[in-house]
């Protein structure tokens, strides 16, 4: 079993991506419920793309990005087995020039949850850890989570949360039952309050919270907003100011892949007013200095 070391040359990268969906493991399982995932794809309008961890890595590598690749862990929620984050960690050891793994967990599973999560740190070498409170029901603000936000804070490693409205379920009767208030990024931030040492970020323009966010980000700063799941060019005017201005140092450039394409966003940011001298940073820079890859930018 290879430990995750990275080998990335942050000089040569044109962008390093934080927001990247695993949805296909190696044994062809996939991270959602086949209902769940056609509901997602016709919302997205994406054609069902799920390519394998090694595709998304040559996909990256022919485009001189790297990519942050996670799945969602939501069992207790779903009841559906998830892609193992023990093999996406060694999947991306194997392309550690090009891609960066962080972990899931269900944090539904209490002590468990710890324990899955410590082992994947130690072992494994994963950088951070995906939450969908959403897709996973739970609120994050609930203390009876907090052993492993502890446990995240102690091993110096990365807290993302999806936040806002979500296309998973989205359509389905009762929204096949999942609840958009717990990815209010406000629940946040108590969470970063009692843990001001666990860099957390809030993943998506948070719709239709996009203002709570920016509050969030703006009075705790062990917290950051990735621009992914949406093109650039339905971002909120207040996320593309605070994007090139006040928050320009922790705003990092996120793709949703495969849901939504690098050069989608690429494309489309150049249709916003985001001032241009922010851009560097926001591909490539703040990143850097979240997940402590090094290099000169």
């Amino acid at each position: 079993m290879a430990r995750y070391e990275p080998a990335i040359d942050v000089d040569a990268l044109t962008a390093i991506d934080v927001h990247v969906h695993i949805e296909q493991g190696a044994h062809g399982e996939t991270s959602l419920p086949d209902d769940l995932a056609a509901a997602a794809a016709a919302y997205f309008k994406n054609g069902g793309l799920q390519p394998s961890l090694d595709a998304v890595a040559e996909y990256y590598r022919e485009r001189s990005m790297a990519a942050v690749v996670f799945t969602v862990d939501s069992t207790t929620n779903l009841g559906h087995p998830p892609i193992s984050s023990a093999e996406i960690a060694e999947g991306a050891a194997r392309h550690n020039d090009v891609l960066i793994p962080f972990g899931s967990v269900d944090p539904r599973r209490g002590e468990a949850a710890v324990e899955q999560a410590r082992a994947l740190i130690e072992d494994h070498g994963v950088r951070g850890f995906k939450f969908h409170p959403t897709v996973q029901g739970f609120d994050p603000s609930d203390e009876r989570y907090y052993p492993l936000f502890a446990e995240l804070e102690r091993a110096g490693v990365v807290a993302l949360f999806h936040t806002g409205q979500t296309g998973i379920g989205a359509g389905m009767k009762g929204g096949r039952g999942l609840r958009l208030a717990l990815s209010n990024p406000m629940l946040l931030d108590g969470l970063a309050a009692d843990f001001g040492d666990l860099q957390i970020v809030m993943a998506h323009p948070s719709v239709p919270w996009q203002d709570e966010a920016l509050s969030v980000a703006t009075h705790k700063h062990n917290t950051w907003i990735d621009l992914s799941g949406w093109s650039p060019k339905y971002f909120p005017e207040s996320l593309v100011r605070a994007a090139g201005t006040y928050l320009k140092d922790r705003v990092l450039f996120g793709s949703d892949y495969p849901m939504l394409s690098p050069e989608r966003w690429l494309r489309d940011i150049e249709q916003t007013a985001l001032k241009p001298e922010a851009l560097p940073g926001i591909l490539v820079g703040n990143a850097v200095r979240l997940l402590g890859l090094g290099g000169t930018r």
